[in-house]
């Protein structure tokens, strides 16, 4: 990667380029917001980088790409700013955690809940107390809650719009149209095929597969504290009840989908990535793909003598997967979403 003071240079001078040729100014929301500006700071550049979803078709569709002198890359060096954004507006500032040494870590934390405890016909609890879980993962999430919100806010305010523009309903629902559609991934141009067309499908599809499965995971979860805290309905639930159904298809998008941008990636045109980038994404696919892998195993062999081993598995990449969340790929959504609500808000404020 760059140093910052190159790479903003550099960023700076192809929006320049940009932003005389016009040609892409239909393919995405990038060009529009890019259009709207006559210089480009740092500040500016992030949030361009967070708005470009990385399909390449500009790439592809361009005149000064490479071979050309000019050398026109957006799509590369966006993903390079895009990763020193991750940094700069990560909270706390100087924590940095890997993705391993997290896991280690919740395995260790996990191991020593349970102790030595073991129990059979899938009562979780008996291995480890219902209460242990609610305190462990209550403090967790309160740290990386935290830790979004403080991100989130130090990219917002660089906008210089109020919060209260950012919650406008109106607003906020069209850039949720656009984020959970993925709309930036389709092909804008009237008739356009390119080279990285089919390979910006699949990754739309298997993305979704990742995000709804785990948002499934997280309905699973809400209902089964639901079923707990409100009717005392206790784990272990029955393999069709509303917690179980829907963690198990959770489970299965999953592991579609980490498994699916894995191949994409294996197959990817590495003149628009940033390679560098390679082990935080990896990293990510891998905890996700293994909290299915071992949630499913779970439930498929929880009336078994491996229950309380795979128990404390789990649950400790889990565990991983939650402390890994505020300082990975994962933030991209807070960043991307953010920067989808100021579009909006720049696009409106260009009608007015």
């Amino acid at each position: 990667m760059q140093p910052l003071s190159n790479l903003i240079a550099e960023g700076e001078r192809l929006m320049v380029i940009c932003n005389a040729c016009r040609y892409c100014e239909g393919y995405c929301a990038v060009f529009p917001a890019m259009e709207r500006r006559l210089n480009f700071s740092e500040t500016d550049l992030n949030y361009l980088a967070n708005l470009c979803h990385n399909c390449a078709e500009c790439y592809y569709s361009c005149q000064y790409a490479p071979p050309h002198e000019f050398a026109v890359n957006v799509p590369q060096v966006f993903a390079q700013i895009r990763a020193r954004s991750y940094q700069n507006y990560a909270w706390p500032g100087f924590v940095r955690v890997g993705a391993w040494w997290a896991v280690t870590a919740g395995i260790i934390v996990a191991a020593w809940l349970a102790g030595a405890r073991s129990a059979a016909g899938a009562n979780f609890y008996a291995v480890i107390s219902h209460e242990a879980m609610v305190a462990t993962f209550a403090f967790v999430s309160a740290f990386i809650l935290a830790a979004y919100v403080a991100g989130f806010l130090r990219f917002w305010r660089e906008s210089g719009e109020s919060l209260a523009r950012f919650f406008q309903p109106s607003t906020l629902l069209q850039a949720a149209r656009d984020a959970l559609w993925l709309k930036n991934l389709d092909s804008h141009g009237v008739g356009c095929t390119y080279p990285n067309q089919q390979h910006s499908q699949a990754r739309r599809r298997f993305h979704h597969c990742t995000f709804y499965g785990f948002l499934l995971c997280l309905a699973s979860t809400t209902v089964a504290a639901a079923y707990h805290s409100i009717f005392g309905w206790q784990a272990p639930h029955a393999y069709f009840s509303v917690p179980v159904v829907l963690g198990t298809l959770g489970g299965i998008g999953l592991l579609i989908g980490p498994v699916g941008l894995y191949w994409l990636k294996r197959r990817r045109d590495t003149a628009i990535v940033d390679i560098k980038q390679d082990s935080m994404d990896m990293s990510f696919l891998a905890l996700l793909f293994l909290t299915s892998l071992t949630g499913l195993l779970l439930l498929a062999l929880r009336e078994t003598t491996a229950m309380g081993t795979l128990l404390r598995i789990h649950l400790g990449i889990v565990l991983g997967l939650f402390l890994t969340l505020p300082y990975g790929k994962f933030v991209h959504g807070i960043y991307r979403s953010a920067a989808l609500v100021r579009s909006v808000l720049e696009a409106s404020r260009g009608k007015d």
